[in-house]
């Protein structure tokens, strides 16, 4: 009598998972990007330009990580 056995492990090979793991930092990476380059630009704002847009300064961080993630 034979017997035959699998023992292949199922789901994503490794260079899959390797590639998803870069797409998925390479994908963090740029939101941060944007993140900071958001916060930049508006930190450099006076104050005067800042209240012509309808944005106080403690608002600055809750509208750059909105604008890179898409929430607060």
């Amino acid at each position: 009598m034979a017997y035959a056995t699998d023992n292949r492990a199922s789901g994503a090979s490794l260079i899959q998972k390797i590639s998803e793991f870069r797409a998925a930092m390479n994908d963090r990476v740029a939101k941060y990007k944007l993140y900071r380059q958001t916060l930049d630009e508006l930190a450099r704002l006076d104050d005067r330009d800042l209240r012509d847009l309808g944005i106080s300064r403690s608002m600055i961080k809750g509208i750059a990580t909105e604008a890179a993630y898409g929430t607060k």
